[in-house]
């Protein structure tokens, strides 16, 4: 079974990773075990080159895993084809109770805006297109929307929120 998902968007530098942090902190104080996904759309790599994950990757394997105890860390090439989000996490983060992701803006997965006056004054899921999914927004300002306002810093408020819309 697939848990559920929330994807926090925005426009770059308005405080996406900030908000999941305190997201992600505040789901795991109340005793949930959360997944978090991050889309990035230009090429990364977490390997680092002369390293033995990077040289058994770069010799061709299509999945290579580092091990610990602590952790266990995968690349798995795509060979130019990223997987839908929603395969992503039935193959990864079956096991957790709740999702969350940054970016996915274009997905149909429910979320919450981050919103910085300074950064923009329209939303992305509020402005010129209308974003069904949106059921949240964080900001610094107050706004007039048809969902919810959150103060941006609210981190226990959008908890709640997301426990009663999706764990409960």
């Amino acid at each position: 079974m697939t848990p559920p998902v929330v994807s926090i968007v925005a426009k770059s530098g308005t405080g996406k990773t900030t908000l999941l942090e305190k997201l992600i902190a505040e789901l795991k104080q109340r005793g949930y075990k959360v997944g978090a996904v991050k889309h990035d759309a230009h090429s990364f790599s977490i390997d680092h080159e002369g390293k033995d994950s990077w040289r058994l990757t770069e010799a061709g394997a299509d999945t290579m895993l580092i091990t610990s105890p602590e952790k266990i860390a995968m690349v798995k090439q795509n060979r130019g084809v990223e997987p839908s989000l929603t395969d992503t996490i039935a193959e990864f983060c079956g096991d957790r109770d709740i999702v969350l992701t940054e970016g996915f803006k274009r997905s149909s997965m429910p979320k919450i805006e981050v919103h910085r006056r300074a950064r923009s004054e329209k939303l992305l899921c509020r402005g010129e297109e209308y974003d069904p999914s949106l059921f949240a927004v964080a900001s610094d300002s107050s706004l007039e929307l048809d969902v919810p306002v959150y103060d941006i810093n609210d981190a226990g408020g959008l908890a709640d929120l997301i426990i009663e819309k999706f764990l409960t």
